[in-house]
């Protein structure tokens, strides 16, 4: 690791440890050539994920996106902010987990809804009502029977 001081590229590790989220490790580093000590962090590099849209567009896969639709979802509602992080990490876990380079954004849709339900059943027919683009009342209707003829 190269010195931010003078440059030089010889360094020693002083103390390693995980940082609060342990998404991280912090190291005290010093510079075997002027002795001054730095702090570097290390992380894992996650390869990009593609979402392949429906119009056949792609990007980046980005949990923001997930979670800004559970906020909209679930407002005022009584869902913790901790919940809805623990959906997300879920999501991001599985969708990291399976090894694919590309997912399909009505997969992630899914994945939502299939924890909404769990959550809070208003939130997830909110959240339904906008993903399934319901045409009209009766549409509306048919997913609260299925709701409803589940429990």
């Amino acid at each position: 690791m190269k010195c931010p001081f003078c440059f030089a590229v010889d360094s020693k590790v002083v103390d390693s440890r995980p940082t609060d989220e342990g998404t991280m490790i912090r190291r005290r580093r010093e510079c075997t050539h002027c002795g001054k000590r730095f702090t570097t962090y290390e992380k894992v590099e996650h390869i990009p994920i593609l979402v392949v849209k429906k119009d056949g567009r792609r990007e980046v896969f980005d949990s923001d996106k997930i979670l800004s639709g559970l906020l909209k979802a679930c407002e005022k509602r009584p869902v913790t902010m901790k919940d809805l992080e623990a959906v997300v990490q879920d999501i991001e876990k599985q969708v990291y987990n399976s090894l694919d380079r590309e997912i399909f954004s009505q997969r992630i849709g899914e994945m939502v809804m299939e924890r909404l339900k769990a959550l809070d059943e208003v939130a997830y027919v909110r959240f339904a009502s906008v993903y399934r683009q319901f045409k009209d009342i009766n549409t509306f209707v048919e997913e609260l029977n299925k709701l409803i003829k589940e429990k």
